[in-house]
């Protein structure tokens, strides 16, 4: 496996992490539990519910946080469903101070 490039200040790599959720994903905590993972994890964005049953998180941060928030969300808290996750990385905006719930 190809070892990944550091930034050349010696600073972390920063992006940004797209998901849509699928499964039993509302009404089980799903948002409120990913609220707080991402809070522990340092990273800023949001987690939203939408009208298709599905879960959106958007979130900023350390590449590494980003994928140990990745893997937490293919499980999701207990009561949870995940049957699918789609997910996506973009170049960092920082356009986000803090991690939140989106209504």
């Amino acid at each position: 496996m190809p070892e990944r490039k550091k930034p050349e200040n010696g600073s972390v790599l920063k992006k940004t992490l797209h998901c849509r959720i699928e499964g039993m994903v509302q009404g089980v905590g799903f948002r409120y539990s990913t609220l707080h993972q991402a809070r522990r994890l340092g990273l800023n964005g949001y987690v939203r519910n939408l009208w298709d049953g599905t879960v959106e998180v958007v979130a900023e941060g350390a590449d590494e946080k980003l994928r140990q928030l990745e893997r937490w969300l293919n499980h999701g808290p207990p009561g949870a469903v995940v049957r699918r996750i789609h997910s996506h990385y973009s170049p960092f905006q920082g356009v986000y101070r803090s991690f939140g719930i989106d209504f």
